[in-house]
C-alpha cells in the first residue's frame, strides 16, 4: 500500500501534493508560506510603529526639558540664595571696615581688636558662599559668569587679607602706641621690638599684594553696571592696605640696621633749601653728619654749602646726557647736586664731594626740604635756636627762607643761623621729644610728597629703598611709566619763597587705541611790592632777569620710550632744547616771571594700564607727586 496521497506533479492552485511527506522531522513544516511575505501585510505595522516612536521620543523630550528646567531654576534659586547671603556678608564686612580704619588712624589696639574679628567673620562668609562648586561651575556661564568671577575674586581677597594680612596692623598699632614702650626718656629706640615684627610684617604685606593682584585683574568692561563701582573701592582699598604694609615691611626690616642695631651708622643729611629751587625740592643748603647707634641718633658735624666751594671740573665723571640737561653744574657745585630727578645719582654726588672734602665713612645720605621739618617740629612743639628765636611749626618757614636773609645779609652770619636751628631742632628730635606714632606720621607723609629721600650705601637695604618714593629713584628706578615736571632757579636768589607752583594732570583721555593726558603746570608769583629793593642774595645775582623778576628752568620728563612732546602755552609752543635721558624725551625751557605775573604751561603724555604718575619739584605750598587715573569702562 502506498504512502503517497496522489501521484507526484503539481496539485491543485500550484501547490505540491505530497507537503511534507519526504521532510525530516517535520523541518519543511517550520518554512513560512511562500504567500507571507507581500508588502501589503506589513504596511499597517510599521505606520503604527513610527508613531509610536514619535510619542516615545517626544516624551523623552519633554522629560529632559522638564528636568533641566528644574535644574535651572533650582541653580538660579541657589545661585540666587548664595548672592543674598554674599551681599549680607560684604556689607557687614564693609561696616566692619570704617571700625578698622577709625582704629587704625586713633592707635586704638582695643578696638582695633574688637573689629578684627567681625570682619573676619563677614569675610569668611562671603568667601564661602561664593565659592562653592555650584558658583565656581557658573562662573563659566556666558555673560552671568564674569559678574560672579569678579564677586568671589573679590570676596576670596577680602578674606585673605582680612585673615593673613590686617592682624598685623594690630602689632604696628602696638608697636608704635604712645611711643614709651620703644622710645626712652634720652631719646633712643628700642629696636628689638622692630626686629620681631618683620617676619609677620612681610607675610601681611605678601598677603595683601597679592590679593590687590588679584583684583586688580578683574577686567571691569564686563561688567554689569552696579558691580563695577564696588569692585573699584575693593581694588583701591586693597591697594592702599598692600602699600600701608609694604611700607610698614620695609620699616621693620630696613630701621634696625640702618639707626644702628648692627653697628655704628653714618649719614650725611642735606638740608634743602625751597626758596631757591632745584629739582628735588631746593639747594641744598647745609650738610650734617649724624651719628646712629643702636637706636641713639647724635650730630657729630655741620658744614654750610659756602664752605664747600664750587670745583673747576665735576667731582665725578658726568655722562653725556647729564651735560646735555643740567651741564657741569651738577657735578662742580654741592647746592646743584639734586638738580638730577635721580636721586640715587645725587647722593653719590654729595657723598663724592664729602669724602673728597671733608673725609670719613657715609653710610647713606638723607635729604629733607624745610616744609618735612616743620611737619616734624609740629609734634616736637616750639623750641629755641641759642640767639634767642623762638620756632614753631608755623613760624618756622617764615623764619628761615624769608626773614633770615632779611636779618642776616651777611651769608656767613645767615649759615651761623642756619646751623643753630637746624642743631636746635636736631637735638629737640634726639632727646625724645615728639610723639613717635606722630612723629612716624609725619615722615611718611613727607615721603608720600617727595619731602625725604634716603639713599643706603648698603646693596640690600639700597634695592630695597629704590623700588620705593622715598628712594626717589625717578630714573633707576621701577618709575619707567612716570612722567616729571621739575623746576630750577634761574635767578641765584630766594625768590621761588613767593612762588607759587602747582602742577596737574587734565584731559585724561582713556580710550582709543594711545591713551594719553595733558599735564600742567601753572605758576603764580607774588612778591612784596618793594621786592626790587631786597638784599642782593635775595634778588639773585645771575642777571639773567631785571631785579625782582624771577627766572625758572622747566624740565619735562615723559615716559620711558614715549615720543617728544613739546611744551606750550596758550600762544603757541615753547623753544627750549631736546635730550634723551634713560630712554625719556626730556625738554628744556625757561620761564620769567615779574612781579604778579602768572603762566600755564602744558605737554602730552602717554597713559600706560589706566594710570598716570608724575613726579614733580615740591614746593612750599605743592607736594612732589600727582597722579591719575582712568575710570573703568562701564562705570
Amino acid at each position: 500500500m502506498s504512502t503517497h496521497v496522489g501521484a507526484p506533479g503539481p496539485g491543485p492552485e500550484g501547490t505540491s501534493a505530497d507537503v511534507g511527506a519526504d521532510a525530516p522531522d517535520g523541518a519543511a513544516a517550520a518554512e513560512p508560506p511562500a504567500a507571507q511575505t507581500g508588502d501589503d501585510l506589513d504596511a499597517p505595522s510599521s505606520a503604527a510603529d513610527r508613531r509610536a516612536r514619535r510619542r516615545r521620543v517626544t516624551g523623552r523630550v519633554v522629560v529632559v526639558l522638564v528636568v533641566l528646567l528644574a535644574v535651572t531654576l533650582l541653580v538660579a534659586g541657589w545661585l540666587a540664595f548664595r548672592g543674598v547671603q554674599t551681599v549680607k556678608a560684604l556689607t557687614d564686612a564693609k561696616g566692619a571696615v570704617a571700625d578698622v580704619q577709625q582704629a587704625l588712624e586713633d592707635g586704638d589696639t582695643q578696638a582695633l581688636d574688637a573689629a578684627l574679628p567681625r570682619i573676619q567673620d563677614a569675610t569668611e562668609r562671603a568667601h564661602a558662599s561664593s565659592s562653592d562648586p555650584v558658583w565656581r561651575l557658573a562662573e563659566h556661564v556666558p555673560r552671568i559668569g564674569p559678574q560672579l568671577a569678579a564677586v568671589s575674586t573679590v570676596a576670596a581677597a577680602l578674606d585673605d587679607v582680612s585673615t593673613g594680612a590686617l592682624p598685623a596692623a594690630t602689632t604696628v598699632t602696638d608697636l608704635l602706641g604712645d611711643g614709651t614702650s620703644i622710645r626712652g626718656a634720652d631719646g633712643r629706640i628700642d629696636l628689638e621690638p622692630f626686629v620681631a615684627a618683620a617676619p609677620e610684617l612681610v607675610d601681611a604685606a605678601a598677603v595683601a599684594r597679592r590679593a590687590s593682584a588679584d583684583v586688580a585683574g578683574i577686567d571691569t568692561t564686563d561688567l554689569v553696571g552696579p558691580l563695577v563701582s564696588p569692585v573699584e573701592q575693593a581694588r583701591d582699598g586693597l591697594a592702599q592696605v598692600a602699600g600701608a604694609l609694604d611700607a610698614g615691611a620695609q620699616a621693620a626690616t630696613l630701621l634696625p640696621p640702618m639707626l644702628g642695631s648692627d653697628g655704628p651708622r653714618t649719614y650725611l643729611v642735606a638740608a634743602l633749601n625751597s626758596a631757591e629751587l632745584r629739582t628735588a625740592g631746593g639747594i641744598v643748603g647745609s650738610l650734617a653728619v649724624v651719628r646712629a647707634d643702636d637706636g641713639a641718633l647724635s650730630l657729630v658735624d655741620q658744614r654750610s654749602t659756602d664752605q664747600l666751594k664750587g670745583l673747576p671740573d665735576p667731582v665725578l665723571p658726568l655722562s653725556d646726557e647729564e651735560l646735555a640737561v643740567a651741564g657741569t653744574g651738577l657735578g662742580r657745585y654741592v647746592q646743584n647736586a639734586v638738580m638730577t630727578p635721580d636721586f640715587p645719582r645725587s647722593a653719590e654726588l654729595l657723598v663724592a664731594r664729602w669724602q673728597r672734602d671733608v673725609g670719613g665713612q657715609v653710610d647713606g645720605v638723607v635729604a629733607t626740604d624745610p616744609v618735612a621739618v616743620a611737619a616734624l617740629l609740629r609734634e616736637v612743639g616750639p623750641v629755641t635756636e641759642p640767639g634767642g628765636t623762638a620756632l614753631d611749626a608755623d613760624t618756622l618757614l617764615a623764619t628761615l627762607l624769608h626773614d633770615a636773609y632779611l636779618r642776616y645779609p651777611d651769608l656767613q652770619a645767615a649759615d651761623a643761623f642756619f646751623a643753630d636751628v637746624a642743631s636746635t631742632i636736631f637735638g629737640a628730635l634726639g632727646a625724645g621729644g615728639g610723639d613717635v606714632r606722630g612723629l612716624v606720621e609725619a615722615a611718611a607723609d613727607a615721603g608720600d610728597e617727595g619731602r625725604i629721600r634716603v639713599w643706603s650705601a648698603h646693596p640690600a637695604e639700597q634695592e630695597q629703598l629704590v623700588a620705593t618714593t622715598i628712594g626717589g629713584a625717578f630714573l633707576t628706578g621701577p618709575f619707567d611709566d612716570a612722567a616729571g615736571v621739575f623746576l630750577n632757579d634761574g635767578t641765584a636768589g630766594k625768590l621761588d619763597y613767593y612762588l607759587r607752583p602747582t602742577v596737574t594732570v587734565e584731559d585724561l583721555r582713556c580710550t582709543g587705541p594711545d591713551p594719553s593726558a595733558t599735564v600742567r603746570l601753572d605758576l603764580a608769583y607774588d612778591p612784596p611790592a618793594d621786592v626790587a629793593t631786597f638784599p642782593e642774595n635775595v634778588t639773585g645775582t645771575s642777571g639773567a632777569v631785571p631785579v625782582g623778576s624771577l627766572a625758572t628752568s622747566i624740565t619735562l620728563y615723559g615716559p620711558v620710550d614715549a615720543a617728544p612732546q613739546g611744551l606750550r602755552t596758550d600762544e603757541g609752543v615753547v623753544g627750549g632744547k631736546s635730550a634723551t635721558v634713560a630712554g625719556r624725551p626730556v625738554t628744556v625751557a625757561g620761564s620769567r616771571l615779574d612781579p604778579g605775573a602768572r603762566a600755564t604751561y602744558r605737554f602730552d603724555v602717554p597713559v600706560r594700564d589706566g594710570r598716570l604718575d608724575v613726579w614733580t619739584t615740591p614746593s612750599l605750598t605743592s607736594p612732589g607727586r600727582v597722579a591719575a587715573t582712568c575710570p573703568a569702562t562701564g562705570d
